[in-house]
């Protein structure tokens, strides 16, 4: 007799663990998921800001044109950031980036001119407004060309359409995922005590009271699996935020609290639906069905 308690117990235990892990699995995996799909416009944001933008001016620009442009275009809706760059500053990045003096080779002669780099809002990264903003400054006089790459902005653009339709995707495919395993886990343990719900039963108690404890402990056992997901997931937030400092993770409060309560309602909620239907299955059988 206490042999097949003790079995039972190690039965309970065992079928209550495995609730735990799959919940803290399938919670920490779906709010990672989570996690990449609500910061996944910051982090193409952050891509379209970082295409560059260079205004060339003309020999015969003068300072005063060249710096009231780089003023206007510093206060301008679409500009991130603005930076005059002079044909000095411009060599000595390059004799940088070529490990040699190019310029002494051409007997002093610079042949870079004076520019402004431009970084634009990422809104304004699209075929249609980088052209128009391009074709405004290339009308001035002074200008003498304004250069981007136009293919890296329509794969940019490309890419992160095709990227958030597929996460929207998977998303939808990994919630379901989430319930069929989470479902599974408890409907098991349930099923380990599918006598003790029918012998309940059999002495008079209501489905709602049989349910009850079934219940409470679902809920607990939901909720230690959440927090330990969302203890992980912490973990993987600040990681990214230190790898990527720009997209500023830990400020935007809303998308953390979102996500967060959201990993935390879904396993207190999954753990209860999934605990009732599976007590109302028993408690609906006769009792030669409980063999099978």
């Amino acid at each position: 007799m206490a042999s097949h308690e003790s079995y039972q117990k190690r039965r309970l235990f065992s079928s209550y663990f495995w609730v735990v892990v799959s919940v803290f699995i399938v919670l920490f995996l779906l709010g990672l998921q989570g996690f990449f799909l609500l910061n996944s416009q910051r982090l193409a944001d952050y891509f379209r800001e970082q295409v560059p933008m260079s205004v060339y001016f003309k020999d015969s620009a003068n300072d005063v044109e060249m710096r009231q442009l780089e003023k206007t275009l510093q206060m301008a809706d679409y500009t991130k950031s603005a930076v005059f760059v002079s044909a000095a500053e411009a060599a000595e990045k390059t004799k940088e980036d070529l490990g040699e003096d190019f310029i002494a080779t051409l007997d002093g002669f610079n042949p870079l001119p004076n520019s402004i780099d431009v970084r634009l809002n990422a809104q304004f990264v699209t075929d249609i407004e980088i052209a128009a903003i391009a074709e405004d400054l290339n009308a001035k006089d002074f200008v003498q060309e304004v250069q981007y790459d136009k293919p890296l902005v329509s794969l940019l653009n490309d890419n992160v359409k095709r990227i958030s339709f597929w996460m929207l995707i998977v998303s939808g495919i990994f919630i379901l995922i989430a319930f069929l395993l989470i479902n599974s886990s408890i409907r098991l343990s349930v099923y380990a005590k599918r006598f003790t719900i029918k012998t309940m039963q059999m002495v008079g108690a209501t489905k709602g009271f049989i349910r009850k404890p079934f219940i409470m402990t679902s809920i607990k056992l939901g909720l230690i699996g959440a927090l330990l997901a969302l203890a992980a997931l912490a973990g993987v937030v600040y990681w990214t935020n230190d790898m990527v400092p720009e997209l500023k993770i830990l400020e935007n409060y809303e998308m953390l609290g979102l996500l967060f309560v959201g990993v935390l309602v879904f396993g207190i909620l999954i753990s209860l639906i999934s605990t009732f239907f599976a007590t109302t299955r028993y408690l609906n059988l006769r009792t030669d069905q409980l063999y099978y």
